[in-house]
């Protein structure tokens, strides 16, 4: 059975040097990108692909839905993953589905409606709706870790601290 080493949410998905550092630092043999968009797009799909060979990984680029049937036929196989979305509320419908994570990564997430979505780290604006999302992953789904770092390199911020920010 596989396993998904590290959950990440970042709206540039695969984005260089982040992406070797990660699989390097968490022993990972592949990065599943799930994104309907880029998944039916046949130039971008080939562009994430070769995008994620550069990590020396193997790089899969799939749909929501063909995500949920890998894990539900294959359990990912012998694939221990970097797996990849741009929204929280994809990894949350992966969560709640039974895909296993331990582990969340908050990366980037640029502003889309600034009555409701403030700054929440230095590369991360997030509502309060996603905000409970990820309070809720955190309590009741197995998700032992959520944290908000843009780079290896950048200081982590922690889901209890952006929640403070939303008063949760």
């Amino acid at each position: 059975m596989g396993e998904v080493n590290l959950a990440r949410v970042d709206e540039r998905l695969i984005h260089g040097q982040v992406m070797v550092t990660l699989s390097k630092r968490n022993n990972v043999n592949s990065i599943f990108v799930v994104d309907d968009i880029v998944a039916n797009d046949k130039f971008m799909k080939s562009l994430y692909k070769s995008a994620g060979s550069r990590t020396g990984q193997k790089t899969v680029v799939m749909t929501m839905d063909k995500c949920k049937f890998y894990w539900d036929e294959f359990a990912f196989k012998q694939y221990s993953s970097i797996l990849i979305a741009k929204t929280v509320d994809a990894m949350y419908e992966l969560v709640k589905y039974g895909v296993p994570m331990k582990e969340i990564n908050i990366g980037g997430i640029a502003q889309k409606n600034p009555e409701k979505d403030i700054l929440v780290t230095k590369s991360v604006y997030l509502n309060k709706e996603d905000a409970l999302k990820l309070k809720e992953l955190s309590e009741g789904h197995g998700v032992e870790n959520i944290y908000f770092q843009a780079t290896p390199s950048s200081p982590k911020t922690s889901l209890k601290d952006v929640l403070a920010k939303f008063d949760l």
